[in-house]
């Protein structure tokens, strides 16, 4: 179709995966109110669970998070938008790491925290340098995800 542009690729980086419950709100919940507006790639649907149990099996696991890291630097360089996952007593390593990878290479960045506890510095929503990374990058830290929703809205406009 002429005129319309495809949605833009956004990275989603989170540590969503690590739980039951958190899987459950990443694939019933989240994921599908973003696809409303981007295109998520998820890192999460990445690696295949075969692999992992391949690597418990073999003892390869040194290898395969060298193969999960080098994908996941693929992703987000493959993307023009990150959205990220906010919430924890502190915000995961490896998604702040996500952040300013993300912010480096000039993708613009979004956090969601609708945690209640607070995680950063006075003043600051989070960590401060996470919170700077996503100032610096031109995106803004929400509290709810329809508030995400419509950011990501925005930038891909």
């Amino acid at each position: 179709m002429r005129g319309v542009s495809p949605r833009p690729r956004c990275y989603v980086a989170s540590p969503l995966g690590f739980s039951d419950a958190g899987r459950h709100y990443y694939a019933e919940v989240y994921l599908p109110a973003l696809a409303a507006v981007v295109e998520p790639v998820d890192p999460w649907a990445l690696t295949d669970p075969a692999e992992i149990a391949a690597a418990d099996r073999d003892g390869t696991h040194r290898e395969l998070v060298a193969a999960i890291g080098a994908r996941n630097i693929e992703a987000i360089r493959s993307c023009t938008l990150l959205a990220a996952n906010l919430d924890g007593q502190e915000v995961d390593s490896g998604t702040a790491a996500e952040i300013g990878y993300a912010t480096a290479l000039g993708l613009r960045c979004f956090g969601l925290r609708t945690d209640l506890r607070e995680a950063g510095e006075r003043g600051a929503h989070v960590n401060l340098q996470v919170e700077a990374f996503i100032a610096a990058s031109g995106g803004t830290i929400v509290r709810s995800l329809d508030a995400l929703v419509a950011a990501l809205a925005d930038a891909a406009r």
